[in-house]
């Protein structure tokens, strides 16, 4: 089979409708290549459910634990305290999902305060796509009975229905987390290769 990495270490990055598709790939094909798996540096599947049934299904799966493990999957679905109170559904979440918090990479109900947010991405002109790194108070609590992580950053709610009115911040998931998501995979890379 044709190996585009030529058996190097990889991160595997998906998002919503992409971290479905990948789900599968992590539970069927890593299933019959565990050669492949052992290489596979983290898992970034965020927007979408990656469930405690698809882990005990698969134990070839693991689930992040801290912020420097690795071989494991990490995922988180974001939304706002609004969601909660209404209990609202979306169609990214399945049911027994499980959410790591992209702040404190804990896996509790521990907060992480908008000052352990390194940065978030947002757009500052939508005709050039131009963007800049700003403090939007972008906070984390996992939630764990919705399986999502709560924020009260001040970001546009996604306003699709199927993404979970009224505060549903599923656009979001990477831009508001952004340079801790860069911080982060540098630490698993360098935890990677300090483990070789």
């Amino acid at each position: 089979m044709y190996e585009p990495h030529e058996g190097r270490p990889f991160i595997i990055a998906g998002h919503s409708q992409g971290s479905a598709i990948l789900r599968f790939v992590l539970k069927d094909y890593f299933k019959t290549h565990p050669d492949r798996y052992e290489r596979m540096v983290a898992a970034y599947a965020i927007g979408y459910s990656i469930t405690k049934d698809d882990l005990e299904a698969n134990p070839h799966m693991k689930f992040a634990t801290g912020e420097t493990d690795t071989g494991v999957i990490i995922s988180w679905h974001a939304e706002g305290p609004k969601n909660v109170e209404a209990n609202a559904p979306s169609a990214v979440l399945l049911p027994n999902g499980i959410s790591i918090n992209p702040l404190n990479w804990s896996r509790d109900e521990t907060y992480a305060p908008a000052s352990m947010n390194l940065g978030s991405i947002v757009i500052t002109d939508e005709k050039t796509n131009t963007t800049e790194i700003r403090d939007i108070e972008g906070d984390a609590q996992v939630n764990l009975a919705r399986g999502t992580v709560i924020t009260n950053a001040k970001a546009e709610p996604n306003e699709m229905v199927e993404f979970a009115r009224p505060q549903s911040y599923h656009q979001d998931d990477y831009s508001i987390f952004y340079n801790n998501i860069k911080a982060n995979v540098a630490k698993r890379i360098a935890a990677y290769k300090a483990s070789l």
